[in-house]
């Protein structure tokens, strides 16, 4: 499944920064929602089931989708106004994490650019890989979905090690699975602990201009080593 339209904001073209590799790059490493995937309706339309068994109406995807990346705990704030710490939170996580596997594949795709991006990496022999916070339970079902689980390299999830992003440990057993130097190894996302993570484990990062990176603030302010404004742009870096 390919095709969701790019979610970034319009007033990031092309490439911005550039990458000096100490050694040819050899792998790439992605987040996933907001990055590879475009989820946002699928976890979006987690919460507003729980907003409904409340009586209160769903909340538009415009207003949802930058907080997508935040999963449980973005979504939660945002429709519900409870936070971690809040005595409601886990119950309200459970609750949205069991309506989240009931759609996680309903209406998740691919953005636009992605397919043919992996299939480049691919043909130039770049290895490739996952590292999301996703939990495990959900990443793989929406991988297979997407036609990815067999192609990635490496499916690093928000509970596979024993921290996640922006710890850089997730990174680093993903490279550890690539069998890949950190250092000659990019990765992308859309969310500030993306970049946070790579920059601890001494790896480029680039961030994906096209994601959900609203509820962030300014992108530009992350320290990221590029922005990329497409899934595409990043080929120019890689060189």
């Amino acid at each position: 499944m390919t095709g969701a339209p790019l979610a970034g904001p319009g007033n990031i073209a092309g490439l911005t920064g550039r990458i000096d590799w100490p050694k040819p790059a050899t792998a790439v490493l992605f987040d996933l929602d907001g990055t590879l995937a475009d989820t946002a309706g699928d976890l979006g339309g987690a919460l507003n089931r729980l907003r409904t068994d409340r009586g209160l109406a769903p909340l538009p995807l415009d207003m949802l989708r930058p907080y997508a990346s935040a999963g449980a705990r973005g979504l939660i704030g945002l429709g519900l106004d409870v936070h971690p710490g809040d005595a409601e939170f886990e119950s309200l996580r459970t609750a949205f994490l069991a309506a989240y596997d009931q759609c996680l594949s309903e209406t998740t795709v691919l953005f636009d650019g992605v397919a043919e991006l992996l299939d480049t990496l691919e043909a130039q022999g770049l290895k490739w890989g996952i590292v999301t916070n996703k939990p495990h339970r959900f990443t793989l079902p929406v991988l297979r979905g997407l036609g990815l689980e067999a192609r990635s390299g490496a499916n690093i999830s928000g509970d596979s090690t024993a921290h996640a992003k922006p710890h850089p440990l997730p990174l680093l057993t993903a490279c550890e699975e690539l069998g890949v130097d950190p250092a000659t190894v990019l990765y992308v996302g859309d969310d500030l602990r993306d970049i946070q993570a790579a920059q601890a484990a001494k790896m480029p990062s680039a961030a994906a201009g096209w994601g959900y990176i609203g509820h962030n603030g300014d992108i530009a302010s992350w320290g990221a080593d590029v922005i990329a404004a497409q899934p595409l742009d990043l080929l120019h870096c890689l060189r």
